[in-house]
């Protein structure tokens, strides 16, 4: 299961989501993302933890097909994170 932590910005209307998808197979981390998304405004960060190997490529076509900013894309020791900024909410 993956929760989700919020914290505001107190000088900006950024809201920065904490997506912990670690555990989770495909398309379980992408279920997550499209979750937080929903709920999520042009200028929000949403920063995803994820295990699952297939997570890199997903994430990278969901930023494709949904015209968002992936702003970094990384892989530490024990996890692969993923910086996406809310770019293209309608």
């Amino acid at each position: 299961m993956a929760y989700l932590y919020i914290e505001s910005g107190i000088m900006s209307q950024e809201r920065r989501v904490l997506i912990d998808a670690r555990g989770l197979a495909c398309p379980g981390p992408i279920t997550e993302i499209v979750k937080a998304y929903r709920n999520a405004k042009n200028g929000d960060v949403l920063e995803v933890w994820a295990t699952d190997p297939g997570f890199k490529p997903d994430v990278e076509a969901w930023i494709k097909r949904t015209g968002n900013q992936l702003l970094e894309l990384r892989e530490e020791k024990d996890k692969i994170v993923a910086v996406i900024k809310v770019t293209a909410k309608k």
